[in-house]
């Protein structure tokens, strides 16, 4: 029945075409990155060429997409920067700032509002967008370059991005076929084809069958990873996921009930019964800070009998990372739909 897991699904080629909707986009990730960065490759020359040596006051990311940005631009940036989510600009910004902007479909109205505001103020004006859309209609500009994209894909539209500042010193090195090769070996290792026994996503998805998921990155990046992971878990699944930070997951570890060893693994027990398991992706991190909080966690967790799952990755640089961890964490998502006989969403 539905909402009962049954790990006999996740090798069933029935089950698995039913949600081939979701991870065949999983799958086609890395060629999304390089088809996306090849196609915007002679753009990112001419505006390079173009901003030549003068380096901006300041960064201004706009739009809903400008968080994932801030996750790998703000440790590494040479000069202030700042993302603005909303419809607008921060009042300051003007002819010295550089505003960038990612707009994977184009037609979101309050990115080309803060486009619009960026070319009437004079500022100079980065897009990644579809050359024919709405958002790259009101970046036409004396100051504005558009960088093309087609997928609708915001990491592969980021990854344009951060090339193109990469390119200025104005970014750390991102390396899209990095990138791209990183999510490859996700897609290999995660594939629908491949055995549960040796299948870390699909591994990962029978731990979380019957528990809460606690997801927890420890760097910037790791921690963006963990949200989104915990949103595709709650949209796979219907069921609760959280990602926070150690200080908030704490309380929640420390507070999970002792398990009962003849309890029932069969009972139709409710959400509130579930007990939950820690997921930590590791991005590598050798901050001090991170290593302290991921020891609490884990020390928490075995006071308590709580698992713990760890997504691990060596991918050569911190977005070809974020990417791996995301991405199987996304699989892994995918996999506890199909275990629970849920059409996927």
């Amino acid at each position: 029945m539905a909402g009962f897991f049954d790990d006999t699904r996740l090798d069933d080629e029935d089950a698995l075409e039913q949600a081939d909707a979701v991870l065949r986009p999983l799958a086609e990730a890395g060629a999304r990155v390089r088809r996306e960065a090849g196609g915007a490759a002679e753009a990112i020359e001419a505006a390079v060429t173009a901003f030549g040596d003068d380096r901006p006051r300041a960064i201004v990311a706009a739009g809903p997409d400008s968080r994932l940005l801030r996750a790998v631009l703000e440790p590494w940036c040479p000069v202030p920067f700042v993302a603005w989510p909303g419809p607008s600009l921060p009042g300051w910004a003007g002819t010295l700032d550089l505003v960038v902007v990612l707009a994977p479909d184009g037609g979101d109205s309050g990115t080309a509002s803060a486009v619009s505001e960026a070319v009437r103020r004079g500022c100079s004006l980065a897009v990644a967008c579809p050359s024919r859309s709405v958002v790259a209609e009101h970046a036409e500009g004396r100051h504005s370059t558009i960088l093309p994209v087609s997928a609708g894909d915001q990491l592969a539209t980021a990854v344009v991005m951060l090339e193109f500042l990469n390119r200025l010193d104005l970014g750390p090195e991102t390396d899209p076929e990095a990138v791209a090769t990183a999510l490859d070996d996700v897609a290999i290792e995660c594939s629908p084809y491949r055995d549960q026994s040796v299948n870390q996503a699909k591994m990962l998805a029978i731990a979380l069958a019957d528990s809460v998921p606690l997801v927890w990155g420890g760097s910037v990046l790791a921690a963006r990873a963990a949200r989104r992971v915990a949103e595709s878990i709650r949209r796979a699944s219907g069921r609760a996921a959280l990602a926070a930070d150690a200080e908030h997951l704490l309380p929640v570890i420390t507070a999970a009930p002792a398990r009962d060893v003849f309890a029932d693994p069969f009972s139709d027990a409710e959400e509130t019964d579930r007990r939950p398991t820690l997921v930590i992706l590791d991005d590598g991190s050798a901050d001090a800070l991170v290593r302290e909080q991921r020891g609490r966690l884990v020390a928490a967790a075995e006071a308590r009998d709580v698992r713990v799952e760890t997504l691990a990755t060596e991918a050569a640089n911190d977005v070809a990372r974020y990417a791996a961890l995301l991405a199987t964490g996304t699989f892994a998502s995918a996999y506890l739909g199909v275990g629970l006989g849920l059409q996927p969403r």
